[in-house]
């Protein structure tokens, strides 16, 4: 014969079990469907629309401060949160966000005029002329530029990019042409462990 209060214990126990699978059930539909926003995305599902290019700059028309920015399109039925905090199923064709992409200030050096001037007359200081370093370029002139290993010197900083505009801005170098990219370790630098031997 069962007691009564094992009973009202066994009803207590199982109607909180019940309460605890519920609220359970529950947290994991809230989490299970948060969205993250939309700048969080993965690559694959953004496609951006491709930037301007300026043909007199080759950089995209809308760079400012080295900062372009361009459209996003979120795939089609990718849902996120907007910046405005509401959530929203994309048809692919709607702009989502912005990204921005580093771009270079250019002020209308050309790469491909400098180092011809430096090849061909460079003795002259027609390059130091060009890239607005008068001084420079008058004393290369009157000294045949330095005997000519002045020339030679200038030569080999102008066609590896080390010696630029004075204004310090970068040369006019076509969209996929040879550019100098400086690499450089910051902290946020991801660094890969080496293997031991």
């Amino acid at each position: 014969m069962a007691f009564p209060g094992s009973r009202l214990f066994s009803l207590r126990t199982m109607s909180l079990g019940i309460l605890f699978y519920c609220t359970y059930c529950h947290f994991q539909f809230v989490v299970g469907n948060d969205v993250d926003s939309c700048e969080s995305l993965r690559l694959g599902q953004y496609p951006f629309i491709q930037p301007r290019i300026d043909d007199a700059t080759q950089e995209p028309e809308n760079c400012k401060d080295m900062i372009a920015w361009v459209e996003c399109l979120p795939s089609p039925n990718v849902s996120c949160r907007l910046s405005n905090g509401t959530e929203f199923r994309f048809s692919g064709e709607e702009v989502g966000f912005n990204k921005s992409l580093p771009c270079r200030n250019v002020s209308g050096y050309s790469y491909k005029v400098a180092v011809a001037l430096s090849l061909f007359l460079g003795w002259l200081g027609a390059d130091r002329f060009y890239l607005g370093y008068p001084a420079l370029g008058l004393l290369k002139f009157c000294t045949v530029g330095f005997c000519g290993i002045g020339s030679l010197v200038d030569f080999m900083l102008i066609s590896m990019q080390i010696v630029g505009p004075s204004d310090k801005s970068d040369y006019i170098v076509d969209y996929y042409g040879a550019r100098l990219t400086r690499l450089s370790i910051t902290n946020e630098t991801y660094r890969r462990t080496q293997m031991s031997p």
